[in-house]
């Protein structure tokens, strides 16, 4: 026990020498650390122990993670100006609050606090700012904190030694937590890059079927019409303009399917929001798929005393019907689709249920995904459909889940925060 209440513990490890730092309520166990040529009593030998084992096993491992996460925040798109700012101004604010209370907890334990603001200001700005702020801590732990106070005067090898050893971990911190977010960043883009490369080239391969396969039927059918004009009869005429009309749609959908990805992914997409009758809607959706959809019963009972939501229609309307003939697309013929509208807890929610084969387990995390298609599946479609109609959910600051059904099929859920009110409210606007 030293003069001063703190305690060592020395077990019969000789290869690991556990000590033990009372600070206040805390009780820190270190190594101890030889110190040479100087002759320093314990206490300070503890102190630089400790301060070696936060940086090496506490700050590096932490830079070394949390970069990625700090990608995410909008610090470093500040201007240097008010990265310099925020950084002197955290270290001016916690050096403030350890000043108020030196005297409890002492400047060694001060030195910690400040180091770890220091970290925390170098995972989030550029390097300047932190370089700055680095210095200033040295400087305010020196003039504010280290005996005797208030001069840049130093009064013993021990905490000489200390300042020393804090302004290098400081700096070493800096330039360690700038290369290794450096390194992140190149190894995140390259990462985009290549995925961007990989999603590329399944939109070509996938595009490539689909717009042949209704390009080349609009071809066909044309060339037959104009070269045997006089030869065909008129069943034969209709039956191409049929193919030519259904081709049409459906090159006119991948098309759509595009430009609604492009205006999600843009970030271009401002909702035009309107009271809509929900019923209406959804019956249009019905009355707008293509004839193969004819092959399925497409059941909805429409509620009398369901409330008009305020919502944009258009991007609603393309949600149902994505979702809608998907399930025709991929269930078998004479498959029974049930779409249920309600209102719960001033929520509108929308479930479209089928009686098909549902998805494989392991991919449902993957459905809502961009030009994802389920292996093994029939050909035919892009996989932009459910993904769009999750992003226009999402911009109703909405939820779209999915799920398997246990009497087979699969189950659609949307749900929408949307404002809602009954017709007689309506006409008091």
């Amino acid at each position: 026990m030293f003069n001063n209440g703190h305690y060592m513990i020395i077990t019969t490890d000789y290869d690991h020498v556990m000590d033990s730092y009372d600070c206040g309520r805390m009780v820190l166990y270190c190594d101890i650390l030889t110190i040479s040529p100087f002759k320093i009593d314990t206490e300070t030998r503890l102190m630089f122990s400790f301060l070696y084992k936060i940086f090496i096993h506490g700050i590096v491992p932490l830079i070394s993670k949390v970069p990625i996460l700090l990608e995410l925040t909008p610090t470093r798109r500040y201007s240097q100006s008010m990265q310099y700012l925020i950084s002197i101004g955290m270290v001016l604010v916690v050096s403030g609050a350890c000043f108020l209370f030196a005297g409890i907890i002492g400047y060694r334990v001060v030195a910690l606090i400040l180091l770890m603001t220091v970290s925390i200001v170098a995972m989030l700005f550029d390097i300047l700012p932190v370089v700055t702020a680095a210095l200033l801590s040295a400087l305010i732990w020196n003039i504010l904190f280290i005996p005797p106070l208030y001069t840049f005067h130093i009064a013993t090898a021990e905490d000489m030694l200390m300042f020393i050893l804090y302004f290098v971990i400081a700096m070493v911190n800096t330039v360690l937590t700038f290369n290794i977010r450096s390194a992140e960043k190149k190894a995140r883009d390259k990462e985009g890059r290549e995925k961007t490369i990989r999603l590329y080239n399944t939109l070509l391969n996938s595009l490539s079927h689909e717009f042949r396969t209704p390009v080349s039927t609009i071809i066909g059918a044309v060339d037959t019409l104009q070269e045997n004009k006089y030869r065909l009869t008129e069943a034969n005429r209709q039956d191409l303009l049929e193919q030519i009309d259904t081709a049409s749609l459906r090159l006119n959908r991948q098309v759509e399917n595009l430009l609604n990805m492009s205006r999600l992914e843009s970030g271009m997409l401002k909702l035009q929001l309107d009271w809509c009758d929900l019923n209406e809607l959804t019956f249009s959706v019905i009355q707008k798929l293509p004839p193969t959809a004819l092959t399925h019963r497409i059941i909805f009972k429409p509620r009398e005393h369901l409330p008009l939501f305020r919502l944009d229609a258009g991007l609603m309307e393309q949600v149902l019907h994505n979702i809608i003939y998907n399930a025709t697309l991929y269930t078998p013929e004479n498959s029974i689709i049930h779409i249920e509208a309600e209102s719960i807890a001033e929520a509108l929610v929308i479930t479209i249920l089928d009686n098909g084969k549902g998805f494989p387990e392991e991919d449902l995390p993957f459905v809502f995904d961009k030009f994802y298609r389920v292996p093994h599946t029939q050909t035919g479609g892009s996989g932009l459909g459910l993904s769009i109609a999750k992003g226009f959910t999402e911009a109703h600051n909405g939820t779209i889940t999915l799920e398997n059904r246990r009497e087979g099929g699969a189950s659609f859920v949307i749900s929408l925060l949307v404002e809602a009110s009954f017709i007689n409210n309506l006409k008091n606007e």
